[in-house]
């Protein structure tokens, strides 16, 4: 089937786009571009395009919720085959302000917040040798 069209970006609603931008970027790689305050692009190396856009008034998702402001989406990171890798990026990512979410048990991930309460994971990927 041919597309209708291509992903350019996913866009996340925020108080401050800008730094938003830069946790993100702290992540994944890559600079926040853009000279307006109000939205912020960070293009992932390798990856899709990321963008911020200040939301007045904006309240973050709560996971796992169903009834009222729920997670409409969430971000899986590639965060390396071993959970050595997965607990080393946690470590990052918590000393760059994202605060856990929901830690089970699981098998190949862990749910954060980033620092405007978006929930993202950390995954365990098993790379093809």
């Amino acid at each position: 089937m041919e597309p209708v069209a291509r992903l350019r970006s996913v866009v996340l609603d925020c108080p401050d786009p800008r730094a938003l931008a830069e946790f993100y970027a702290r992540v994944v790689g890559g600079t926040p571009q853009g000279e307006d305050d109000d939205w912020v692009v960070l293009q992932v190396p390798d990856g899709p395009r990321l963008a911020f856009q200040r939301a007045p008034g904006f309240v973050p998702p709560e996971w796992p919720r169903a009834d009222r402001n729920s997670q409409q989406f969430h971000l899986d990171l590639d965060a390396g085959s071993t959970w050595a890798a997965v607990e080393a990026a946690e470590e990052t990512v918590l000393a760059l302000g994202a605060r856990p979410l929901h830690q089970e048990d699981k098998e190949d991930f862990r749910v954060y917040a980033d620092p405007a309460g978006h929930p993202f994971c950390l995954c365990r990927i098993e790379h093809p040798q």
